[in-house]
């Protein structure tokens, strides 16, 4: 069961001359009074009394008093600790009445209950750090943060890489009338070459067929002049038109092939090339484009995975309170950073994580508390009260929220009415464990 305090008197502590208290187990109990009354010693007097000497105030002993500072709490365990004499010296004494020391106070006492500003005013990192530390998760979460940064980072670079290679290919021109492959001037030439051959070839062609054309009109003749030598004749003739035939089928169907085309290209190549180019750089931006687009892609589904992991981490983790998580290495409730939280949520969460820091420890310290409203001082109460906690805190205020009132380093307690009389600054109308 969570340690509370039951009960508490201080004499002579700073500002305090003689004050007497009973916070309730559960829920809020507030100091108030104006200012330089003496609310805040009541804490330190606690926080020294519990925490030990590291948090005695430079100037413990009030100023215009010559009886040493007098401390005296009862726990809700039955532990009565006190601080009294010229050197202020702890006692720690169980209900069966065994003394101990410091070392018994700690092991219940959180540090951070009775110093929570170190906390509140603490980095938005070293708070994340905490709430890791006290839910177990820090260094598996740790890994996956820096795991989603580095592929943030990553994607971010090759988004970069994308965004620029689509830009690139936008930009270039295209010619849809050029060929795919550059034009090879040697090709050209080898391409005309063939074809000049092989007219060439037919050329001689040709010249076959007017060459038997000649001899069979030359034949002719000589059957005409020379019938004595018409069997002869008539026999070359034979063969000759058997050539004539031959030639004349060869040559029936031969066209010739125009070079002017690749005589354009062969002065134009310089200029094809370009268009190719310019097409292949097209082209080629946008396949970049394409795969860092898909490199993008795929390092976001990564992204999400390790943020899904994360988030799995925190869900079932055991948090000090519902809502609570820890982004981008900052603590956030219900998806909010911490500056952006309002006070009485900063104290709950304050709050939540002490308890959870140390659950030995039902307590906590709190100081001005004036930057509430009535409404959410009531709010912050009433949730301390659901949760089992006791919180002593200071207003700068006499109105109905406050339980005590410090006046001029006395306390009046409102719910009885009873009041310790001013009268007599060196002489209090009770004494150090009266109770």
């Amino acid at each position: 069961m969570a340690i509370k305090i039951n009960k508490l008197e201080i004499e002579n502590v700073k500002r305090i001359k003689a004050v007497k208290i009973e916070p309730t187990a559960n829920g809020l109990t507030v100091i108030g009074g104006k200012n330089k009354q003496g609310k805040t010693s009541v804490l330190d007097g606690i926080a020294w009394a519990l925490g030990g000497d590291k948090y005695r105030p430079s100037d413990a002993q009030r100023d215009d008093s010559t009886i040493p500072p007098n401390l005296h709490i009862v726990m809700s365990n039955g532990l009565i600790v006190e601080r009294k004499g010229k050197n202020s010296s702890l006692t720690v004494m169980d209900p069966n009445g065994n003394k101990g020391g410091q070392q018994l106070l700690n092991e219940f006492v959180e540090q951070l209950a009775i110093d929570l500003p170190k906390f509140i005013e603490s980095s938005a990192k070293d708070k994340a750090n905490t709430l890791l530390q006290i839910i177990g998760v820090g260094p598996k979460l740790a890994e996956l943060e820096r795991n989603e940064k580095e592929l943030f980072n990553e994607r971010t670079a090759i988004g970069r890489i994308a965004d620029q290679k689509a830009k690139f290919a936008k930009e270039q021109p295209y010619y849809p009338d050029a060929p795919k492959e550059p034009v090879s001037a040697s090709e050209l030439i080898r391409q005309q070459q063939d074809i000049l051959a092989k007219n060439g070839e037919n050329q001689r062609k040709r010249d076959n067929v007017v060459s038997y054309q000649r001899n069979v009109a030359m034949l002719k003749l000589q059957v005409e002049d020379a019938e004595q030598k018409l069997n002869d004749l008539k026999a070359k003739l034979a063969d000759a038109n058997q050539n004539l035939r031959i030639a004349e089928s060869d040559a029936l169907d031969l066209q010739d092939q125009s070079t002017d085309e690749l005589e354009q290209n062969i002065a134009n190549i310089d200029a094809i090339n370009r268009k190719v180019r310019a097409n292949l750089d097209k082209d080629k931006a946008e396949e970049d484009a394409k795969e860092y687009a898909a490199q993008y892609d795929h390092l976001t589904v990564k992204i999400e995975e390790v943020r899904k992991t994360k988030y799995s981490l925190l869900e079932h983790a055991d948090l000090p309170l519902p809502g609570l998580s820890v982004e981008d290495g900052e603590l956030t409730y219900e998806g909010h950073k911490w500056d952006c939280l309002s006070g009485a949520d900063q104290l709950k969460i304050s709050t939540a994580i002490v308890r959870k820091l140390n659950p030995e420890c039902g307590f906590v310290l709190l100081d001005k508390l004036e930057q509430m409203d009535t409404d959410t001082l009531n709010e912050f109460g009433q949730w301390l009260e659901s949760e089992g906690l006791q919180a002593i805190a200071t207003r700068v205020s006499t109105g109905d929220e406050c339980q005590i009132i410090i006046e001029d380093g006395y306390s009046i307690d409102k719910n009885t009415t009873e009041e310790i009389a001013t009268s007599q600054p060196q002489q209090p109308k009770w004494k150090a464990g009266e109770f």
